[in-house]
């Protein structure tokens, strides 16, 4: 029989955040609370005074924890609140004042379509075996477009699905799949040593929450060289640096070993950022994929890297497609502003003629 859950001081703010549709909540000790609506700070009238901060951290930070994050300063854990949900929790110092940031896990992880996703998401899904990367910065949704590929895979595949992350961000019930998950500190010492047991466990697929550093990459590029899918995020803005990271995890001497790996194991790179819809009312994903076709898997093996954005652009009918192009498909639907779109591309100039019908060619040929 499950525990009961404890309810927190902090249950009608939790409650209220999730009922205006809040993804994160700003909490500062003796300072009003701050709610991040559509990607806007929203201040409201609760004030956490030292009190009420002292009881907050009494309610919700895990046992024997509170003395690690005075240590540290910083302390990472999860917090499920009756009736509200899982959030993921930071407390933190600053300017010798207490903060806690709370960003809320939606617990039903969405389908490719609800998440706002392209359909070859569901392609890329469908590899048994090779990397997956989902790239870009923290809150650009990596964790949403992860849960919504694994639900395709848990409503289509019979595979035994293992999760590694810290913390849980999404709970999936078994469908055709059956999900094993893994909390880094809770269910596992480190990411490391969870990864390297779970080649042990019979899995089909792993999922680590983040690529840390070289020897996690290792393990994950074993697993996915011996026929197992691993899907992970990297903190990169593109698919070029996604691959220059983790060139750099290496010695100069073994990056040629190491890229000729890659070629063979990646089989998708997903870089993506949030842009606020034109309504003012929710965000939509913006995508640069960019799929192992033999082209791209040459120009990888021969360390052409920064030629891949002009492959990426040139293969749009395979469903790879740069920031420029998802930006300038979202703009004709009318999801986002021109001013919006120009803000998230790498090249406004280029896609500024783009809104005009014009494109060059990769020769500096005009097409219209």
């Amino acid at each position: 029989m499950a525990a009961e859950l404890k309810q927190s001081c902090l249950h009608d703010l939790l409650k209220y955040a999730v009922e205006e549709r809040a993804s994160d909540l700003h909490i500062r000790e003796n300072k009003n609370v701050q709610l991040r609506i559509d990607s806007n700070l929203v201040q409201i009238d609760y004030e956490t005074t030292t009190e009420i901060f002292d009881q907050i951290c009494q309610d919700i930070v895990p046992a024997g924890k509170y003395e690690e994050f005075l240590a540290r300063g910083d302390l990472d854990f999860a917090w499920q609140e009756p009736d509200a949900g899982r959030f993921r929790v930071n407390l933190h110092l600053q300017r010798g004042s207490r903060g806690i940031t709370m960003r809320w896990v939606k617990s039903k992880p969405p389908t490719v379509k609800e998440a706002g996703l392209p359909e070859v998401m569901k392609t890329i899904a469908s590899n048994s075996n090779g990397i997956i990367f989902i790239t870009g910065t923290t809150g650009s949704g990596k964790s949403t477009t992860m849960a919504a590929m694994l639900d395709f895979i848990n409503t289509n595949f019979r595979k035994h699905i293992i999760t590694i992350e810290d913390p849980i961000e999404y709970t999936f019930e078994d469908k055709l799949s059956f999900f094993e998950q893994r909390e880094v500190g809770l269910d596992a010492e480190s990411f490391d040593s969870a990864l390297v047991h779970a080649l042990r466990q019979d899995p089909d697929i792993i999922v680590v929450g983040e690529m840390r550093n070289r020897t996690t990459f290792e393990t994950a590029l074993a697993a996915a060289e011996t026929g197992h899918m691993v899907i992970t995020t990297l903190h990169t803005k593109d698919a070029p640096q996604s691959i220059n990271r983790i060139l750099d995890m290496f010695s100069i001497e073994e990056r040629d070993s190491i890229r000729k790996s890659l070629s063979d194991v990646v089989r998708a790179i997903v870089c993506q950022r949030l842009a606020k819809k034109a309504s003012g009312k929710g965000v939509v994903p913006i995508t640069e994929i960019m799929i192992n076709a033999p082209i791209v898997k040459k120009l990888i093996f021969d360390g052409r890297i920064d030629r891949l954005p002009q492959a990426i652009e040139a293969n749009e009918e395979m469903g790879m497609m740069t920031f420029n192009q998802c930006l300038l498909k979202h703009y004709n639907a009318g999801d986002i502003s021109e001013e919006k779109a120009l803000e998230l591309s790498d090249n406004p100039q280029a896609l500024r003629m783009n809104f005009k019908g014009i494109f060059l060619s990769d020769s500096g040929g005009i097409i219209q």
